[in-house]
């Protein structure tokens, strides 16, 4: 007589207890690999991002316009023809040929960048304003009007404040600081780099965006400090036609 075939109870728990963990560590190591692999997703993509945002910057000042605009000295005068370029240590304006619409195939823009503070507290972030440029005429609402500087006394445009809106663009957020300067060269002197352009007829030599994040992470690519040369040597106003 042959005896019964089949399983104990016992058996049985065991059996499922296995299972139970064999199959708790496949999820606990499809959790790792998932989250290790989120994590290289986001550092990838803050590195393209900080790396796009130098080329960016260097796209923006490599094309920019010797372009004028019209401003009124004082009400009831006829508008002046100034150099629209404005350099101050925490904003910038200039006309560009390139722009993040639409890259170096569209009209020139008018780019106002700003260096503002986060709400949270948390550094500051860096945006851009981008205006069509059609002209001179398309310029006068920046400027406020023509007035004396107050450290070379010389006749200066005086630009509007500029503002965040729907349409600005955040290049750069989580900052420590952010700072432009401004190449100044003279005849027989070393260049020097100064924190507020007061050349109303002439541009700098080079722009520099100096950047530092708010929170470093030594495996991540850093945002460093941009310095774009400027190859203009033409003078916005000046006629050339007897040269």
């Amino acid at each position: 007589m042959s005896k019964p075939r089949g399983v104990t109870l016992v058996e049985l728990l065991v059996a499922v207890s296995l299972l139970s963990l064999l199959s708790l560590g496949m999820l606990m190591a499809l959790r790792i690999a998932l989250n290790a692999m989120n994590k290289a997703d986001a550092a990838i993509i803050a590195n393209r991002r900080n790396v796009a945002v130098q080329r960016i910057l260097r796209r923006e000042v490599d094309g920019l316009l010797p372009a004028t605009a019209f401003c009124a000295a004082a009400e009831g005068q006829t508008p002046a023809s100034i150099m629209l370029f404005q350099g101050e240590a925490q904003s910038m304006r200039f006309v560009s040929t390139y722009s993040l619409e639409e890259a170096a195939r569209g009209y020139p823009r008018l780019l106002e960048f700003q260096v503002l503070k986060r709400d949270d507290g948390k550094g500051v972030r860096l945006i851009v304003n981008e205006l069509l440029y059609t002209g001179p005429a398309s310029g006068e609402a920046a400027c406020e009007g023509v007035f004396p500087d107050p450290d070379t006394g010389l006749p200066m445009p005086r630009f509007r404040p500029i503002e965040p809106g729907p349409k600005s663009f955040v290049l750069a957020d989580r900052l420590a600081h952010c700072n432009f300067s401004y190449l100044l060269t003279q005849p027989g002197r070393p260049g020097e780099w100064v924190p507020r352009w007061t050349s109303g007829d002439r541009l700098p030599r080079a722009v520099r965006v100096d950047m530092a994040p708010f929170e470093p992470d030594p495996g991540r690519v850093p945002l460093i400090t941009v310095t774009a040369p400027l190859r203009i040597t033409r003078r916005p106003g000046v006629s050339y036609a007897n040269y």
